[in-house]
C-alpha cells in the first residue's frame, strides 16, 4: 500500500499574488514519516493541500509512484487527509463518519462493516462506534478523524497539525498513537506542524519550510548536530554564531584559534555550537569569559558568557551554580563546531 512520492519545483501563488511555496523539491519514500515544519504562514500547508488535490500548483510536479496526480480529482487519489480540526459529520454516529467514504466508493455494507470496525479498533475506539461526535471529547474526535482516513487504506497519510487542539497530554498519546498506526501500517506519511518537539519525536526526516522555501531536509538528529544555515540551527535552538577566517585547518576567530574535528576549507566562514556542547574547564579551544547573565530552566540553566570580542550561551546541568560577574575558562569541544554554509 506504501506510495512514493515525489514533490519536484513545486510552486504555487494565491491570486493576490502572494507566493506561499517557491520551488519545493523532496522525495518521501515508501514507509516514510516526513515532518513539514516552520512557523505559521511558511507554505506548509498549502504544500500538503496541494499533494492532496485541494490546491493546484502554480509550476512544478507531485508524482506519486512515478506518476503525476495533478489536475487528478482528490477523490481518485491514493491519499487520506486528517485536518487540524477533525471535520466529522455532526448528525451522523461514529461508525458512519468512519463509512462515509467506503460508501461513497460503492463498498459493499458488508465489508464495510468490518473495515470501520478495524479502524475503531486501531485507534481505540471500537466501544464508541454508536456514539455521535458531539458525545465525544477533542482527542476522542481525532481518533475518529484518523480511523476515517485509514480505513480507506490510502498510499499517503496526510496530516495537517491534527494534534494542535489538543492538550500536552493528549498530545501525548496522540503522538504515540501516530507512530504505533504508522508502522504497523507502513504509511507514506506527510506530517505538518510547527512544533520542533513533535516534528523531533515523530519523523523519520524533517523538511524545513520559511517563506514558502526549503531550507533544510534531513533526519532530525542533522537539525541539532549539522545544520546547514543559520536560519536552520536557530529555528532548533542553536543560539552561538561565530563569525571567523579558516587558514590551515583551524578557524581564527575572537575567541582565538579554533580547531574542528573536520577542517574547514580556506575563507570566512561562520561557526555555531550548541550551548549544551559549551564546557567549564580548560584545554583545546578553551578561552576565559565573565558570566554576564543566568536564567534557571529546571533541567538546565543558561549562562551568558562574555569576552571583550564576543558573546556565546552555555546551558549548564542545574548543579553548576555560577554568579553575574564570575569569571570561568570555558571550552568549545571540536567535535561540537560545524561550519554553517554561506
Amino acid at each position: 500500500m506504501s506510495a512514493r512520492l515525489e514533490i519536484q519545483n513545486l510552486s504555487h501563488r494565491y491570486r493576490r499574488g502572494e507566493e506561499a511555496l517557491s520551488d519545493l523539491s523532496l522525495t518521501v519514500e515508501p514507509g516514510e514519516l516526513v515532518a513539514l515544519l516552520g512557523p505559521s504562514g511558511c507554505g506548509k500547508t498549502t504544500a500538503l493541500k496541494v499533494v492532496a488535490g485541494l490546491l493546484r500548483p502554480t509550476a512544478g510536479d507531485v508524482r506519486v509512484d512515478g506518476v503525476s496526480v495533478v489536475g487528478t480529482p482528490p477523490e481518485r487519489r491514493a491519499a487520506a487527509m486528517v485536518f487540524q480540526k477533525s471535520l466529522l459529520f455532526p448528525h451522523m454516529s461514529v461508525e458512519a463518519n468512519v463509512g462515509f467514504g467506503l460508501r461513497m466508493r460503492g463498498v459493499s455494507n458488508e465489508d464495510t462493516a468490518r473495515r470501520v470496525a478495524s479502524a475503531l479498533g486501531r485507534v481505540r475506539m471500537d466501544d464508541f462506534a454508536e456514539r455521535q461526535p458531539g458525545e465525544l471529547s477533542g482527542g476522542q474526535q481525532q481518533r475518529v478523524a484518523l480511523a476515517r482516513a485509514l480505513v480507506t487504506e490510502p498510499g499517503l497519510l496526510l496530516l495537517d497539525e491534527p494534534l494542535s487542539a489538543l492538550d500536552a497530554n493528549l498530545r501525548e498519546e496522540m503522538r504515540a498513537l501516530i507512530i504505533e498506526l504508522q508502522r504497523e501500517g507502513g504509511y507514506t506519511t506527510v506530517f505538518v506542524t510547527h512544533d520542533q518537539e513533535e516534528a523531533v519525536v515523530l519523523a523519520d526526516r524533517i523538511a524545513l519550510l520559511f517563506d514558502g522555501k526549503l531550507q533544510m531536509y534531513d533526519r532530525p538528529e542533522a537539525f541539532y548536530d549539522r545544520p546547514v544555515s543559520r536560519t536552520a540551527a536557530r529555528f532548533f535552538g542553536a543560539t552561538n554564531f561565530i563569525e571567523g577566517h579558516a587558514e590551515n585547518g583551524a578557524v581564527h576567530t575572537p575567541l582565538g584559534k579554533l580547531r574542528l574535528a573536520t577542517p574547514p576549507p580556506p575563507g570566512k566562514v561562520t561557526l555555531t555550537i550548541r550551548p549544551e556542547a559549551v564546557r567549564l574547564e580548560a584545554g583545546e579551544n578553551s578561552f576565559t569569559a565573565r558570566v554576564a547573565s543566568a536564567a534557571y530552566l529546571g533541567t538546565r540553566i543558561h549562562y551568558g558568557l562574555e569576552t571583550s570580542d564576543t558573546s556565546l550561551r552555555a546551558a549548564l546541568p542545574p548543579h553548576v551554580r555560577l554568579r553575574v560577574g564570575d569569571k570561568v575558562t570555558a571550552r568549545l569541544p571540536a567535535e561540537s563546531l560545524w561550519v554553517l554554509d554561506p
